[in-house]
């Protein structure tokens, strides 16, 4: 792993985070199911992308950037903790938040107002036209005097995946700690940056653990793309001479629910309190819920051999419950 620490880094998140092993969703489910809880990272009320931030910022901070411009749904726990993470460094946070300016600032929206962060709602159809009003909105800065360093969404870069490389090491040790062998991890996945850095770190450690990963948004072959790009760009980055193929990466579809991306789903809702009234764990609607729908699913069909051991990363988010169980559950 020397390669890898030598990499531009600012600590922001607290680490390590807790590896908790769940008694009664084990038993229900025959397997040994155990929580990393990367909701538990610090900043902001915590969530995955404080790790991958703790690269890009320093990226930036390397390059002289005064301002951080990034993107996200409405209630994007990136762009929250992007403003946090910049102001604990003294940068500006402009968030280019994707959708229509709601009636009422609820959940990641409320945080983003109390962190100070400039904010712009973009009615755009996809993320490539946001893209496109940052690079102008970019050159406009610069040219009054700026630096501006912009972020994609969700962090999604093979810089911000070392976030997750990192994750990995940190798991491991805590793992052979307890002298626990890891058969399976799985993860939600909403950009591909999680899976890209837990793949590469598989490939560091040269261990036989799956990556699944649960998509709450696009389909499979989308993802097994992504992941395998970013994972094999932050390998060749650290000058490291393997690839993730796409057909090496596992990535389920099946969980997405009825209406698509940044909205509750019905096998969602069922795991959401499931885990809060077996385990005391509260999971996000978006992301973690769904992720957990699969994992319960997938246990359910045998997927999981009786008696493996499961890690199941709870990447966070749990502010947009205020908004999207708004009107109760």
């Amino acid at each position: 792993m020397e390669r890898f620490l030598n990499q531009p880094f600012l600590s922001l998140a607290f680490l390590p985070t807790p590896l908790e092993y769940t008694k009664e969703l084990s038993k229900m489910l025959q397997i040994n199911l155990y929580i990393k809880r990367d909701d538990e990272t610090g900043l902001s009320l915590g969530g995955n992308k404080v790790r991958k931030l703790e690269f890009l910022l320093a990226d930036a901070i390397n390059k002289g950037a005064d301002i951080i411009i990034t993107t996200g749904s409405l209630q994007s726990n990136h762009a929250r903790l992007t403003a946090a993470a910049a102001n604990k460094v003294g940068l500006k946070a402009i968030l280019l938040l994707k959708g229509k300016k709601p009636e009422k600032m609820q959940g990641n929206l409320l945080l983003d107002k109390i962190l100070g962060a400039e904010v712009h709602f973009i009615e755009a159809k996809s993320y490539q036209e946001i893209n496109e009003f940052a690079f102008e909105m970019m050159e406009k800065l610069k040219k009054e005097g700026h630096n501006p360093y912009y972020i994609p969404v969700g962090g999604s870069t093979p810089i911000g995946a070392l976030g997750y490389v990192k994750a990995y090491q940190e798991l491991m040790e805590q793992a052979s700690k307890q002298n626990l062998k890891i058969d399976y991890i799985v993860n939600a996945v909403g950009s591909g940056g999680t899976s890209a850095g837990l793949e590469v770190g598989k490939r560091l450690f040269e261990n036989n653990v799956k990556i699944v990963g649960i998509s709450v948004d696009a389909e499979k072959s989308v993802f097994k793309k992504d992941i395998s790009e970013i994972a094999s760009s932050c390998l060749a980055n650290l000058n490291i001479d393997k690839k993730v193929l796409p057909e090496e990466v596992i990535v389920f579809d099946e969980y997405i629910g009825e209406e698509g991306y940044g909205k509750k789903s019905m096998k969602g809702t069922e795991a959401l309190l499931i885990t809060a009234r077996k385990e005391g764990i509260i999971l996000d609607p978006v992301y973690t819920a769904k992720a957990m729908a699969g994992l319960i699913d997938l246990a359910q069909k045998g997927y999981f051999e009786e008696g493996s051991n499961v890690v199941f990363f709870h990447t966070g988010g749990t502010p947009a419950i205020f908004d999207i169980y708004a009107d109760g559950i």
